[in-house]
């Protein structure tokens, strides 16, 4: 006579459990029931972090490159509007485009320096 294996059931594959486990409150409470050390805690919640060590001409150009998609995005607004609305979303563009030419020009003076 053989046996079967006997097979474990399966793990439920639930979304709530998913989100418990990635929770700061589980990880505390793990952190305070399990482990010496407790975790250290997210600095401010901040939506994105800044990369440390980043150089502020790299930080310029890719400001710039926000400001060119806040741009199209704002004239892309602009054009599907009309009246006050429209002049609202072409005012952002505006501010928009002289916000990266301050940009843009802070990025030329290293370079203007380096040549005199």
């Amino acid at each position: 006579m053989t046996t079967s294996p006997r097979l474990l059931p399966e793990p439920p594959q639930s979304d709530d459990l998913q989100d418990l486990r990635s929770s700061g409150a589980a990880q505390r409470a793990l952190d305070f029931y399990l482990k010496e050390n407790m975790s250290v805690p997210a600095a401010d919640g901040a939506l994105f972090t800044i990369k440390p060590g980043i150089s502020q001409e790299e930080a310029l150009v890719h400001a710039s490159d926000l400001l060119r998609s806040a741009a199209a995005t704002a004239y892309e607004s602009a054009s599907s509007h009309q009246g006050n609305h429209r002049d609202l979303a072409f005012s952002v563009v505006y501010l928009i485009d002289m916000a990266k030419a301050m940009v843009e020009r802070s990025l030329q003076a290293p370079q203007a320096q380096a040549n005199v």
